[in-house]
């Protein structure tokens, strides 16, 4: 199971990360900065906290809190990414950050204790509160991507009024289900 856990957890932030991705590869440069209002962070901010937040909590996730003394959690929300590769720099810098902290736990680290902001979370807990807050802000990107492309969006999914043809085709593959 604790090894199942780890696995699943990998597939899960890489799903997420896929989904913004496709999202960057939909939106001209200029969109991916746009700032829809003064309380709104735009796509690039978005980035840059989620890097920031990737940065702190993963790196010496076992040893040391994940709000690291270094971290300038409202500097991340200053609009200041000026290139795509900039963003999808920042982007990369924070995902690789916790791709290579997930391959190296292991099933014992399961049952550590690490701690956020002086706060006691098991390893599991710390792990899945992560896993709460990316897909949080992927989905704002997700949202701003649609508000921009309007009548060029594509689905990252089940395009809409498009469920039964999706579900005949996977219904109509063979069944690999695993015990």
């Amino acid at each position: 199971m604790p090894s199942d856990y780890l696995e699943s957890v990998k597939k899960q932030f890489e799903y997420y990360k896929m989904l913004g991705e496709k999202i960057f590869a939909q939106l001209s440069d200029e969109q991916l900065f746009l700032q829809l209002n003064e309380e709104s962070n735009s796509i690039s901010t978005i980035v840059k906290h989620l890097s920031g937040n990737m940065l702190s909590r993963w790196t010496d996730f076992l040893t040391t809190d994940g709000e690291k003394e270094w971290r300038k959690r409202d500097g991340e929300f200053e609009n200041d990414i000026k290139t795509r590769t900039e963003l999808v720099s920042k982007w990369n810098e924070g995902w690789t950050c916790l791709f290579d902290t997930i391959k190296s736990l292991t099933e014992n680290d399961l049952t550590k204790k690490v701690y956020i902001r002086n706060e006691r979370h098991s390893v599991v807990d710390a792990i899945n509160r992560q896993l709460a807050h990316y897909p949080y802000h992927i989905g704002q990107i997700v949202f701003i991507g649609k508000i921009l492309l309007n009548d060029k969006w594509e689905s990252l999914s089940i395009p809409k009024g498009k469920s039964k043809e999706y579900n005949a085709k996977k219904f109509s593959q063979s069944n690999k289900k695993e015990d």
